[in-house]
C-alpha cells in the first residue's frame, strides 16, 4: 500500500476537492465514501471502489486493517499521517477510511405507482441523510429532491443516510408539480391548518409524501398540490418536529398499516 504523507500530492488535493466542493464532485462525477460501514455497504451493492484512503490511526482498526487487506489485490489503496487524512476528510470527525465512487449517472423521472418520498428545498445534509435512512428502512423504494435540497450524494449525505443510497432510487431537482401531476397516488402533506390526525388516515395506498424545508416548511404553492393533509398529534406546548423526525413519524406509521 502506498503511503502519501506530503499536501501537495495531486492525489491529496483532488481528494480535498472532492471532500469540499459540490463543484468539483459534479464535474468529475465521483464522491466521498466516509467511514467503513458505509465502504462495506458500497461493496455489498456491488459499488465499485475508483480508490480507498487509510488514516494512521484507522489502520490500527482491526475491522478496517481487515477491510484494506481484502481491498489492496483489486484496488488501489494509500495510506496516510492522521494529520493528513484530516486535511482531506469531509467530516469533523475523521473515520479513519474514505473511498471514492463515481457518481450515478443522471436518471429520467419515471411514473412512480408506488410510495414515495418528495423533499423540497431540504439543505441539511443530516435531515437528508437521516430521511433517505428512513425512507429505506420503511420500505420506500423511491426519493424525489427539488431544486434547493442539498447534494443527495454529497459526502456529509452519504454518511448520514448510512448506505440508503444504494437501496433507493433518488431522484434530483424535480419539477414537483409535474411529478405530482402524473402521480397515480394520494399525495400527503403534514400541516396545520385543516389538517387531520395522521393516526385516522388510511394510508394503505400509494402515498406520495411531500416534507419542507427545516425553517419555512412546504412552500404555499407546494402545499397547494397536496391532495391531503395531516398532522402529528403532539404534546401541548409544542408546535412541531424537526424534518426528519417529521418524516420517520409518517412513514412508520404507513408501513405499521400495511403489515397489520
Amino acid at each position: 500500500m502506498k503511503t502519501i504523507s506530503s499536501r501537495q500530492n495531486p492525489l491529496i488535493k483532488d481528494l480535498h476537492l472532492l471532500a469540499t466542493s459540490a463543484t468539483e464532485r459534479r464535474q468529475q462525477a465521483k464522491t466521498l465514501l466516509d467511514g467503513v460501514h458505509l465502504v462495506q455497504a458500497a461493496i455489498a451493492h456491488g459499488v465499485s471502489l475508483d480508490l480507498v484512503c487509510v488514516s494512521e490511526r484507522g489502520y490500527q482498526s482491526a475491522e478496517i486493517a481487515a477491510l484494506i487487506e481484502v481491498l489492496e489485490p483489486v484496488t488501489s489503496c494509500i495510506y496516510v499521517p492522521d494529520v493528513l487524512f484530516s486535511h482531506i476528510s469531509p467530516t469533523d470527525t475523521p473515520a479513519g477510511i474514505l473511498a471514492v465512487i463515481k457518481l450515478p449517472t443522471e436518471m429520467t423521472v419515471k411514473p412512480v405507482t408506488s410510495s414515495c418520498v418528495v423533499l423540497e428545498a431540504v439543505q441539511d445534509a443530516g435531515n437528508l441523510g437521516t430521511i433517505l435512512r428512513t425512507a429505506a428502512a420503511a420500505g420506500i423504494e423511491t426519493v424525489f429532491l427539488s431544486e434547493g435540497c442539498a447534494q443527495a450524494w454529497s459526502p456529509r449525505v452519504l454518511r448520514a443516510a448510512m448506505g440508503a443510497h444504494f437501496l433507493l432510487s433518488v431522484y434530483e431537482k424535480v419539477n414537483i408539480a409535474e411529478l405530482l401531476a402524473d402521480y397515480q397516488g394520494v399525495s400527503v402533506a403534514t400541516s396545520l391548518d385543516g389538517a387531520r390526525n395522521l393516526y385516522e388516515m388510511n394510508l394503505r395506498q400509494p402515498i406520495a409524501w411531500l416534507f419542507g424545508s427545516e425553517g419555512q416548511g412546504l412552500s404555499d404553492s407546494t402545499m397547494a398540490l397536496a391532495q391531503q393533509k395531516i398532522m402529528i398529534p403532539m404534546a401541548k406546548g409544542v408546535e412541531s418536529l424537526n424534518v426528519a423526525a417529521a418524516a420517520a413519524v409518517c412513514l412508520f406509521e404507513e408501513r405499521r398499516q400495511k403489515l397489520v
